[in-house]
C-alpha cells in the first residue's frame, strides 16, 4: 500500500481476480445482523475459483500474502461504503489479515492511512486473524495489534478451539472477538459433559474480555443453548451463506427483489 497509490484491481474473464463474499454474524437475542464476515475467493484463468483453503497456506509461505491482503483490504473498504449507501445496519465488516502483514514496517500507519483515504471509520473494520497467530513469538505482532486497536480497529481470531489450538496463548493477544471452531459447536447437545465443555470454553474466552462468536450453528436449539452460555453471536447455516457484495441488501430491499422474482442469489 504505497502512500499515493492503491493496489491495482485485476480481472479474470470480466470478474475480479480477488473477490470477497460476505455472510451475516447474527446477534442471537434479536436475530438481527451484528457483523459481516468476509471470505475471499480467487478467480483464476486455469483452475477456476479457488477457496481460501486452496490458496492461503501457499500464499503465506512468501510475501504474496501481503499483496493479496492489500487487494482484499481495498475491496472491503469499498464494500463498507456501499453498505452504508444502501443503509444496511452493521457494526463492522471483517477482512482476513495474514500474521505476516503485522510484521511489516509501519503496518498500523498503512492501514489507518488507507481507511482515511476511503473515509471509512476504523470501528467499521475488523481484521480476522488465523489461529496460527497463537504460535507467533515476535513481540512486534502483538504491538501492532495494540496500535491498530488504539486507532479503533477490531480484531477477531478465527477457528478457536479447533484441534491443536493452544488455548492459553489467547492471553498473549488483545483481540476483541474469537470465532469458535465448528468443532466446538458440534459438541452442543451430545451430552451434559459436552455441553459443559463448550460452556467452559466460552467462560474462558469471556474471562479474557473477548466476545465469542459460534460458527457452524445450524438450528435455533443450538443458538438458544449458546445464548444460555453467554455466547451472544453466531454464524453458519442458521444465519446465512456467503453472498457476493452486490446481493447484500437491507431486508426490506430483499423482500422487494423476491416479489419481483429476482430474489437473493447465494453463491
Amino acid at each position: 500500500m504505497a502512500e499515493n497509490t492503491e493496489p491495482k484491481v485485476t480481472t479474470v474473464n470480466g470478474v475480479r481476480a480477488v473477490e470477497l463474499f460476505y455472510r451475516i454474524i447474527r446477534d442471537i437475542s434479536s436475530g438481527n445482523c451484528a457483523f459481516y464476515q468476509s471470505q475471499t475467493r480467487l478467480n483464476t484463468p486455469g483452475m477456476g475459483t479457488l477457496m481460501p483453503e486452496n490458496f492461503r497456506d501457499t500464499a503465506e509461505i512468501t510475501t504474496q500474502c501481503i499483496r493479496l491482503f492489500e487487494l482484499e483490504y481495498v475491496q472491503t473498504l469499498e464494500a463498507i461504503n456501499k453498505f452504508i449507501e444502501r443503509e444496511i445496519l452493521f457494526q463492522w465488516v471483517s477482512v482476513y489479515m495474514p500474521v505476516k502483514f503485522l510484521l511489516q514496517h509501519e503496518a498500523d500507519k498503512r492501514i489507518y492511512d488507507l481507511a482515511t483515504r476511503f473515509k471509512v471509520t476504523p470501528s467499521k473494520l475488523c481484521f480476522a486473524l488465523p489461529v496460527k497467530l497463537l504460535n507467533e513469538e515476535n513481540p512486534v505482532v502483538s504491538a501492532t495489534i495494540k496500535a491498530l486497536r488504539n486507532h479503533g480497529f477490531h480484531f477477531m481470531l478465527t477457528d478457536f478451539g479447533s484441534a491443536g489450538c493452544p488455548l492459553m496463548k489467547l492471553s498473549d493477544y488483545e483481540v476483541d472477538y474469537v470465532v469458535l471452531s465448528t468443532e466446538v459447536t458440534g459438541y452442543l447437545g451430545k451430552s451434559e459433559r459436552s455441553d459443559s465443555a463448550v460452556k467452559s470454553l466460552i467462560d474462558f474466552v469471556r474471562g479474557l474480555d473477548v466476545e465469542p462468536i459460534a460458527d457452524g450453528v445450524t438450528g435455533s436449539a443450538q443458538a438458544e443453548k449458546l445464548y444460555e452460555f453467554e455466547c451472544m453471536y453466531c454464524a453458519g447455516p442458521l444465519s446465512g451463506k456467503y453472498v457476493a457484495e452486490r446481493y447484500v441488501r437491507r431486508r426490506s430491499d430483499q423482500l422487494v427483489e423476491q416479489e419481483n422474482g429476482e430474489g437473493q442469489k447465494e453463491e
